[in-house]
């Protein structure tokens, strides 16, 4: 098996190819050449930054409004994002964390449980893709240099997002493609392989940013598997190699008890540092004399996360809580993503908002907020979510209720969550104030 290494690592020659010898036909591009789509439309960066002013609303009722001199955080503003973020850049308004779950490019329309038209994703490939490079720019310039970003996207779009991601955030600044499997098996078509999964693209703005760590508790059968010895105490433990690949010419390149590290390995410890372990009884010695450090398992230990997601999926059975809005995402999923690249205090964004569970996630992890979102049900369904909290899945079966207004302020009357404002653009509200008059009649403003 070939062993990853750096030029200075090499001890030999390097491997003959054929296509040493030979020339291609047509000369490749240079080695820092990167690549690009190209497009008709595809707009220029002062193009993009444009002056584009606008005056934003605090809905207090149907009725009543009062006009912002700023954005606020821990709102909902309804709106097109492109307009909120570059307004928030006027502002010089900095997140440490995007998430968004935009429009897939699946050329269909959504609806909500309730059979309400959610919003439409029909766009064309080329459309699609200067749609979301446009605001994928206006998102990096409103990041802060140690923040991150989160695309969840769908098969349809997810070649040409990453190069699009790359041109913007830098291929150096790509952290993970991550696999999110979405539903069960039963998600099957005819004539081709069942479509199970949905994906993530992970950047960061820089080298530098915040993380951490995420982990998840870990089942019994796993810890048996991976930690599979016990010793006199019966605590378990693994064995583990002291070496690493890579060749190194100080301390750990040098034999240790008359042994050298394997041919194009080093150790991971220095030769002290070793003998420490062997006298705390840390290492084991195979009968050939081989040896290996002993990990113990904690019962404080989770395990890492891998870019794998199999435990987020989709709300599946009746008692999972849920807004019933189209395309949302798993809370937990949200939370762990929120703690894994913020603080508490930061503030999260999440420019497509949906159902608002980016936003709702944010406020129960101590951080600030901003969610966007230009569909009006997406307005309603957030919202109603961050005043009333979810139901579980269940409880959408239709029945008759008493009196929606009294029952929404019992509701309201008796649950603590702090407020999320409702920021509508004025321009908007001019045009369509019998339905946002709806919206906080709905949500019991």
């Amino acid at each position: 098996m070939a062993t990853g290494i750096t030029k200075q690592e090499q001890l030999s020659e390097d491997a003959i190819s054929a296509s040493d010898f030979y020339k291609e036909p047509i000369p490749l591009p240079k080695k820092d050449e990167m690549a690009t789509l190209t497009y008709s439309g595809k707009s220029s960066l002062d193009e993009i930054f444009c002056d584009v002013p606008r005056e934003f609303l605090r809905i207090e009722s149907s009725s009543s409004n009062t006009k912002l001199e700023t954005l606020p955080t821990n709102s909902f503003v309804l709106d097109d994002n492109v307009f909120v973020l570059n307004e928030l850049i006027r502002l010089n308004k900095k997140a440490m964390l995007f998430y968004l779950d935009p429009p897939y490019g699946t050329g269909l329309d959504f609806q909500c449980r309730k059979l309400k038209h959610a919003y439409k994703d029909n766009m064309g490939q080329a459309e699609y893709l200067e749609f979301m490079r446009r605001r994928l720019i206006l998102m990096r310039e409103c990041l802060n240099d140690n923040g991150s970003i989160y695309v969840h996207i769908g098969h349809q779009m997810l070649a040409y997002l990453k190069v699009v991601m790359d041109e913007i955030f830098g291929v150096n600044n790509f952290r993970n493609l991550i696999t999110r499997r979405k539903c069960s098996s039963k998600n099957f078509t005819r004539n081709q392989y069942a479509n199970l999964n949905d994906y993530i693209l992970f950047y960061t703005k820089t080298s530098s940013y915040v993380w951490n760590q995420p982990g998840v508790v870990p089942e019994e059968e796993w810890i048996e598997k991976e930690y599979p010895k016990k010793d006199e105490f019966g605590r378990r433990f693994k064995l583990v190699p002291v070496h690493a690949p890579g060749t190194r010419n100080g301390e750990t390149g040098k034999a240790w008890r008359g042994k050298l590290p394997p041919p194009g390995k080093h150790w991971q410890y220095t030769p002290s540092k070793l003998d420490e372990l062997d006298r705390e009884g840390d290492i084991h010695w195979s009968r050939n004399g081989n040896p290996r450090r002993k990990v113990y398992w904690n019962c404080d230990k989770k395990r890492p996360l891998t870019d794998y997601w199999e435990q987020y999926r989709d709300a599946h059975h009746q008692s999972i809580k849920i807004t019933g809005y189209p395309t949302e995402k798993n809370f937990e999923m949200l939370k762990m993503i929120i703690s894994a690249s913020s603080n508490s205090g930061d503030l999260v964004i999440d420019p497509f908002c949906g159902s608002g569970t980016t936003i709702h996630a944010a406020r129960e992890l101590g951080r600030k907020y901003i969610g966007i979102d230009a569909s009006f049900s997406a307005a309603k369904a957030t919202l109603h979510r961050m005043r009333y909290g979810l139901k579980p899945m269940g409880d959408y079966v239709n029945k008759k209720k008493k009196s929606k207004s009294k029952q929404l302020a019992l509701e309201y009357s008796n649950n603590k969550n702090e407020e999320c404002l409702f920021i509508v653009d004025s321009k908007l509200w001019e045009e369509y104030q019998d339905e946002i008059g709806k919206i906080t009649l709905d949500i019991g403003l």
